[in-house]
Parts: structure tokens; C-alpha cells; sequence
């Protein structure tokens, strides 16, 4: 393997692993704040579908991000009253929100544009377009360096940059601030945080908001940055991988960048390799196909009882009298 193909292949590490990215670190601030939330996956599906819808039919590409991150935060404030105001099980919840974002997806898009569940292409206003940094094309042939900044590091969409700003601000504003220590305290002991007259539930609809953003951004960036248009389940369990990668990062935004990068690779390897020789052996398509979602399986199965959860995640909170 020569070194241009290994640089295409962190190429595509990197635009495989950003929705992956911005879902888990979705899920990291509701997780935090103690709502666990499995209806990434449907949120993402349905600011894919309508950000693709209103992009195609505006022409713009961020009247697209809009209208996805709004989609996502609407599922994302039924998922809280259901689970805040109402108390009800979280898990169901999320379940609900997948089945209800996997048909309502399918079902508007053949009533508006009767394409079999699917968007029309997206023109180039209507799509993020990659964003070639400073000086990129006058490195590109100083050996080594240049190929990695003009190839690897240039060449992506604002929402890719955007996805990888997050890790060090997620970082900072659940370690570093007020607002971050309230948070990681609701989904710990929301009676202390009660007690010192802080809104347990204040807390978490703002987990909830963040969460819907950046599922939002997440889905956005699949139909408009990832690929040109909207199709059935285009997530492809996406959101269950990120919640993998959350469980396996054990909470945190940096370990979260490394899980989400490792199965970011996984979907390069399959999208650019058919064939795989190890040993002699030909690894069947199917298998290399289904190398993300057997590492999930492998991480959910090792480090689902060493990871240790938020201790009030799940539980909804009943203010004493």
C-alpha cells in the first residue's frame, strides 16, 4: 500500500467518522445529564431527509442545515417531555422516535416527490462543497507534509470542521464550566443539584436542545456533505454505532474522537477495499461489509460492564416534597 492510498484512506476515515462523531457527542451530553437517549439513530434520519428536502428545494445548502437541525429538535423535545416532564421509560422512547423518523422519512418523501422514498440529486448550492485551507494547492508537492495538509487535512466541508471543533469545546464546557459541572451533577445525583436550587430540569432540556443540534448537524452532513440527496435508512444504523462509541470512550469527548475515528475506518476500509487478503485467504465482501457493526457488537459485548454510566441515567427525577 503506497503512501497516497493510505492518505485517501484517513481521507475517508475522516468524512466516515463525522456523523459518527457529532452523534456521539450527542449523546455524550444527554448521557451526561442523565436521559439516555437511543433515538439518535431517528433524529439523524429525519435532519438527513428534511435537510436534503428544503436544500433541493431552496437551493441552499445551510436553509438545509436548518431545517435538519429543527427536525432533530423536535424529536429531541418529544423524546424530553416524555422522559422529563412525563417519566416515562427512555428506552421506549428512543425506540419510538427510530420507528417514527424511519417511515415518516420514507412516507413524506414519496408524497413530495414520488422518487420511491427518495430526495432529488442535489445541485452544488445545495450541498456543502469542500473548502480548500490556505496555501493547500502550493504545499501539495513538498513530499510528505504537503499531500497530508493539501490532501488529508484540506478538502472538507465546513461540517466536518465544524464536527472535529466540537471535541475540544465539549471538552471544555462539560470539565471546564459552571454550566458543564451542573450537568454532569444532574446525571449523578439530582437531588444534591435540587438542593442547591439549581433546575434539575433546566438542565436537562438543555442536554436534550444540544443533543438535537448536533444529531441535527449530524444528518445534515449525510445528505448534504456525505452524499447529494436523501435515501431510505441512509443512516445505516449510524446512531447505534455512536452509542457504541460512547459506551466504549466511557463518557468522555476524547475517547469519544478516537472510538468514533476507529469505526470511521472500519467504513473506509469497506467503502474502498472489496478484497482483503490476510494470511492467503480472501475475506468475503459480506465480511469486510460487516466489519463496523461486528465491532460494535464486540464493544458492546466487552465493555458494556466496565463502562461505568452516568449513576442517575434512566431514572427520571421526582422532586420531594
Amino acid at each position: 500500500m503506497d503512501f497516497l492510498t493510505i492518505i485517501q484512506l484517513l481521507d475517508s476515515t475522516i468524512r466516515s467518522a463525522t456523523p459518527l462523531l457529532l452523534a456521539c457527542l450527542a449523546g455524550l451530553y444527554s448521557e451526561r445529564s442523565g436521559i439516555f437517549d437511543i433515538g439518535l439513530e431517528g433524529k439523524m434520519l429525519a435532519a438527513a431527509f428534511f435537510s436534503a428536502a428544503v436544500a433541493y428545494m431552496t437551493g441552499s445548502a445551510w436553509m438545509g442545515l436548518g431545517a435538519g437541525i429543527a427536525a432533530s429538535m423536535v424529536l429531541s423535545l418529544i423524546h424530553g417531555v416524555a422522559s422529563i416532564n412525563f417519566r416515562g421509560n427512555q428506552l421506549i422512547s428512543g425506540v419510538a422516535i427510530n420507528f417514527l423518523a424511519a417511515g415518516m422519512t420514507v412516507l413524506i418523501a414519496q408524497d413530495w416527490f414520488a422518487q420511491g422514498g427518495r430526495t432529488p440529486s442535489l445541485m452544488s448550492g445545495g450541498r456543502f462543497e469542500p473548502i480548500t485551507l490556505p496555501f493547500a494547492d502550493a504545499l501539495a508537492g513538498v513530499p510528505f507534509l504537503g499531500p497530508i495538509y493539501a490532501e488529508l487535512i484540506s478538502g472538507h466541508s465546513i461540517l466536518v470542521y465544524i464536527a472535529f471543533a466540537m471535541v475540544p469545546l465539549t471538552w471544555w464546557d462539560l470539565f471546564r464550566t459552571r454550566f458543564g459541572l451542573r450537568l454532569r451533577a444532574v446525571g449523578e445525583n439530582p437531588e444534591s443539584v435540587d438542593t442547591a436550587g439549581v433546575s434539575v430540569i433546566r438542565l436537562r432540556y438543555a442536554a436534550v436542545i444540544i443533543c438535537g443540534v448536533l444529531c441535527g448537524i449530524a444528518g445534515a452532513y449525510l445528505a448534504t456533505g456525505l452524499q447529494a440527496n436523501f435515501t431510505k435508512d441512509m443512516t445505516a444504523n449510524r446512531g447505534f454505532i455512536a452509542l457504541a462509541a460512547l459506551i466504549f470512550a466511557k463518557w468522555r469527548p476524547w475517547y469519544a474522537l478516537y472510538a468514533c475515528l476507529l469505526f470511521g475506518f472500519l467504513f473506509a476500509i469497506e467503502t474502498r477495499f472489496q478484497n482483503i487478503e490476510l494470511l492467503g485467504f480472501t475475506l468475503p465482501v459480506q465480511f469486510v461489509q460487516a466489519l463496523p457493526y461486528i465491532l460494535t457488537v464486540v464493544i458492546l459485548a466487552g465493555f458494556v460492564g466496565k463502562a461505568i454510566p452516568p449513576r442517575a441515567g434512566g431514572e427520571p427525577y421526582v422532586k420531594e416534597r
